[in-house]
């Protein structure tokens, strides 16, 4: 009993979440309207990226607490077709699960939402959307305080610190990273990122009188590319609003009027078509803070 909520009433202006999302299994009865949901109760990838673990119990949490949300479009429709696992250590095998259904979804019209897990939700997430489009050019905006661009180690295969050097290899990379932290990346992965053209935006860049130059930042990328897909890593907050994630940060950024406003222009675009949260731990998360901070970005999509 997941989706549950205040019952103010059954007309539509009462309407919370809880009370418009269908559970499903059939890709054939998706549609244009409608935004439909997978958990990637995953974190292998973040085992091992020697992360903490945990947030592969990320997903019904953070539906619990999305699911009181009041709905303010008549026509929101949520389909919501469960979590995939892996079990058995398998990441490479629970990603190509992933990536085939949000496929389908989007060869259907539909929106595709997925709930972490860990970051390497963001390879099987981008791999979903260019096996739908495999012609088309795809932009990623990864909001994170970290590139995730470290070569795989042998051994060890991908992980959750791999997606975008995955990404790289596979041809031209168009990708924006918001809130990159100095002290969390080294020096070999921004080098990478220089090599590959990963272009990104320093956390110490978030502030309100540089907006003008961050949408400029944004709309460059939107502009060039026919489909967007936005990621965002909940360690790219402070540890205040955010302590629940695999890797915490003390001087992450805030979720404040700058950043709300620049997430909405980004959620506002056309070419927007798949969102990602990831690395919400609950095992380290304090009065379900990170949780339900990461149900509000996935709701303000639902407000546009």
């Amino acid at each position: 009993m997941i989706w549950q909520g205040r019952l103010d009433g059954e007309e539509l202006l009462y309407h919370r979440i809880f009370q418009r999302v269908r559970e499903e299994n059939d890709y054939d009865v998706v549609s244009t309207k409608d935004f439909v949901l997978h958990g990637f109760a995953v974190d292998e990838g973040v085992r091992r990226n020697k992360g903490r673990q945990g947030a592969k119990d990320a997903p019904d949490v953070i539906r619990k607490n999305m699911a009181n949300f009041p709905v303010i479009l008549p026509d929101f429709s949520l389909l919501d077709f469960g979590n995939i696992t892996c079990d058995d250590g398998n990441l490479e095998n629970a990603q190509n699960t992933l990536a085939k259904n949000v496929s389908k979804v989007l060869l259907k019209g539909g929106k595709s939402i997925v709930l972490g897990g860990g970051h390497e939700i963001t390879y099987a997430h981008y791999l979903g959307i260019r096996t739908a489009f495999p012609e088309q050019k795809i932009g990623i905006i990864n909001i994170d305080a970290h590139f995730d661009n470290r070569e795989p180690e042998n051994g060890v295969g991908a992980s959750s610190g791999t997606g975008f050097w995955q990404i790289a290899q596979e041809g031209e990379i168009n990708s924006l990273h918001i809130g990159i932290q100095r002290n969390s990346n080294t020096l070999k992965l921004f080098d990478t990122a220089h090599q590959v053209g990963m272009k990104y935006i320093l956390a110490d860049e978030l502030f309100f009188e540089n907006l003008p130059s961050i949408y400029q930042r944004i709309d460059e990328l939107l502009d060039k590319v026919d489909y967007a897909y936005l990621t965002i890593c909940m360690d790219v907050f402070n540890a205040s609003i955010a302590p629940g994630v695999s890797a915490s940060a003390y001087n992450g950024i805030f979720a404040d009027a700058t950043f709300m406003h620049f997430y909405r222009h980004i959620l506002k675009n056309e070419k927007l078509l798949a969102l990602d949260v990831a690395e919400v731990n609950p095992s380290f998360d304090i009065q379900e803070r990170t949780a339900r901070l990461a149900a509000c970005l996935m709701n303000e999509w639902f407000l546009i």
